[in-house]
């Protein structure tokens, strides 16, 4: 999500469960729970962010017993999230399917107009949170010890210079196209299927840098082997002092990514009230509210029609960064 300092956060909206009348029948006292195994599908890879915090979601839920039936992750990661918002788009109507998403929730169906998705499609049930974004090279680069050491370096490697991301124009990919025209580089962006494999790759030296989420990379920085130059938030990341925000250095630019639970397309109102108050239990629990403050993860609950303005508002950011960066027409 890109905010200037002319943009405030928008504030959550929680819906609760209404309880029935006194002397109603017994069907119709009864709130509606779901019956069997409900799937949540991850629009992106394993061991990255989005499905790190999908798995932990499900632990919080199983621990604390806030649902009557499992709630089992499955990833679909490919086309940039093009395989999670057919698959959601084929499940019109359907109670028991909820989705995690990223940015891609935005730029796919703006890529992928064939797809014939549109965010006004999906049932918005809860955003968790959103995430934070850093640049990052492996610690073993003693020259880079900052911003302008990494231009330098990036610029004498030209092309060859590998910035390694999630899905093509993602988040990654706009970021390292902000990088590549305001420090005037040629980096070249090469897509992986997941933030987890990103972080393995600047890791393993593959790789000469990353954008990562920090969940991603927190094991690698925190055993040594990656290092923050820069993060793109309003102000200092706690995990990472040391590391200025670009804000700091001169370029106004901050940008998050939502983590928001999504409901397939014609989801039943009933539904749509259980999930949503299922996830605001899960968002002010003691063990989420801890994981966000780990994970480097900000900004309030968001759920209804202050989630869906909120989906209209950043795909027209978003549309307007891909057709800057040549990725679409307007």
């Amino acid at each position: 999500m890109i905010k200037t300092k002319q943009q405030l956060f928008g504030l959550g909206i929680a819906m609760g469960l209404g309880v029935a009348a006194i002397g109603l029948p017994q069907a119709a006292q009864s709130a509606w729970e779901p019956k069997k195994p409900v799937q949540f599908v991850v629009m992106a890879g394993k061991g990255g962010g989005a499905d790190k915090a999908v798995r932990f979601m499900q632990s919080i839920i199983a621990k604390n017993k806030l649902a009557p039936v499992p709630i089992t992750p499955i990833n679909k990661p490919g086309g940039s999230g093009a395989e999670a918002l057919v698959y959601m788009k084929g499940k019109k109507g359907d109670d028991y399917t909820l989705m995690f998403t990223l940015n891609s929730f935005y730029t796919t169906p703006l890529r992928q107009p064939a797809l014939g998705v549109k965010v006004e499609d999906f049932t918005p049930i809860m955003r968790m949170a959103e995430d934070t974004f850093c640049l990052w090279v492996n610690s073993d680069r003693k020259d880079i010890n900052n911003v302008d050491d990494f231009v330098k370096a990036a610029k004498a490697k030209g092309n060859g210079w590998i910035m390694a991301g999630t899905g093509k124009a993602s988040e990654d990919n706009l970021l390292t196209d902000f990088l590549n025209t305001t420090y005037g580089l040629k980096m070249k962006y090469v897509p992986y299927k997941g933030g987890g494999k990103v972080a393995k790759e600047l890791a393993g030296n593959n790789a000469d840098s990353t954008v990562n989420n920090p969940s991603e990379q927190l094991g690698f920085f925190e055993a040594g082997k990656t290092k923050p130059l820069a993060c793109f938030t309003p102000a200092r990341i706690d995990l990472f002092k040391d590391a200025p925000t670009f804000k700091e250095l001169g370029k106004d630019f901050v940008y998050f990514m939502q983590r928001t639970v999504v409901g397939a397309p014609g989801m039943s109102k009933d539904a749509e009230a259980y999930y949503q108050g299922l996830f605001k239990k899960v968002f002010e629990s003691s063990e989420w509210q801890g994981y966000m403050k780990k994970k480097a993860l900000q900004g309030d609950s968001l759920s209804a029609d202050a989630l869906m303005n909120y989906w209209k508002k950043q795909r027209d950011v978003h549309k307007g960064m891909l057709m800057k960066m040549g990725a679409i027409k307007g």
